[in-house]
């Protein structure tokens, strides 16, 4: 561990304590490395049981059918797909989805020199793209599942239909479309919300270095009063 940095007027005290924490920090820091380390070491999963066809939105703006393995970008083998909550029965988007894909629509120009991306939506993309265009977003490729068993098959829904948020990667090796890792839910500690999604969500990471951390409940929403 390099030698600790100092702050204007801080107290003995708070050296000690900001040294322990730079300890678990850096515990916090080994363990997230062995996690990527065990994720790339995966082994492939399985060959995608058929080509979803989704709804996609062209260059001119008009829809049309895409399968899953058109969403590969030209020279690429990775493929992130997120499954957005707004399904057909929702009368409005997933809050939570919501604020994951604003931080990503920013982050896309980079994430794309490596690996695609795109956004699986139940409801047809006649109602999702207005959505889009209020938040802003202007990189983040949206299509609809409408139809398909995707979302079912790679649980961004349960068997009734309800919607669940997910990340699935997706690779190319030798003329199939295999899947690569999902984000299952892993078992929470007592009083966490499952946090399978924070590996790509900067809000929580932001709060979490500020004395009061994250909001208990009903954060975020999809607009908030001016101040």
């Amino acid at each position: 561990m390099g030698k600790p940095q100092r702050y204007p007027n801080e107290s003995a005290e708070y050296r000690r304590a900001r040294d322990e924490l730079l300890g678990a920090e850096l515990e916090a820091r080994r363990a997230v490395e062995r996690a990527a380390e065990l994720r790339r070491a995966l082994p492939l999963g399985g060959v995608i049981p058929e080509d979803y066809v989704f709804e996609a939105a062209g260059e001119d703006g008009t829809a049309g059918p895409v399968p899953l393995s058109g969403l590969f970008g030209r020279g690429q083998s990775i493929l992130l797909l997120y499954s957005f909550m707004f399904g057909p029965e929702m009368d409005s988007p997933c809050p939570s989805c919501t604020s994951i894909l604003d931080g990503v629509d920013g982050a896309l120009p980079h994430l794309t020199q490596q690996a695609s991306f795109a956004a699986v939506v139940k409801s047809p993309l006649a109602r999702v793209l207005p959505f889009a265009a209020s938040r802003g977003w202007r990189n983040v490729r949206l299509v609809s599942s409408a139809g398909t068993s995707y979302n079912r098959d790679y649980h961004g829904e349960n068997a009734d239909g309800e919607q669940w948020p997910t990340m699935n990667v997706f690779v190319k090796r030798g003329g199939q479309v295999r899947h690569f890792w999902g984000a299952e839910e892993a078992p929470s500690d007592p009083g966490q919300d499952p946090r399978n999604l924070d590996l790509f969500w900067p809000l929580w990471h932001l709060l979490d270095a500020t004395p009061a951390g994250r909001p208990a409940t009903g954060f975020p929403r999809l607009d908030y009063d001016p101040a």
